[in-house]
């Protein structure tokens, strides 16, 4: 089963989208926060839509879980034109 790809930035926008901090993202996750801080501390320079999460694969799998379950929807850099991105679902 392969991890679905998500990017430091991406993580960063649906935070606050959701108005969380990484705090609350740990609580909701079950990740630790400093775990949350450095992965999201990794974000490289000048890459198209931002250095991919990295960590262990439970972890990127609970932190996206635990977003898309609060309604962010990820936008892959194959489904646009603009690149990669977040939206927040429509209720």
């Amino acid at each position: 089963m392969s991890i679905l790809k998500v990017s430091i930035r991406q993580v960063k926008a649906a935070r606050a989208l959701l108005g969380w901090s990484q705090s609350t993202l740990a609580m909701k996750c079950g990740v630790s926060e400093p775990t949350i801080k450095r992965l999201e501390a990794d974000d490289g320079e000048g890459e198209t839509g931002g250095k991919e999460l990295g960590g262990r694969a439970e972890t990127i799998t609970a932190i996206r879980n635990a977003l898309e379950g609060a309604g962010i929807q990820f936008i892959n850099k194959d489904d646009t034109a603009d690149g990669p991105g977040v939206a927040l679902k429509q209720k």
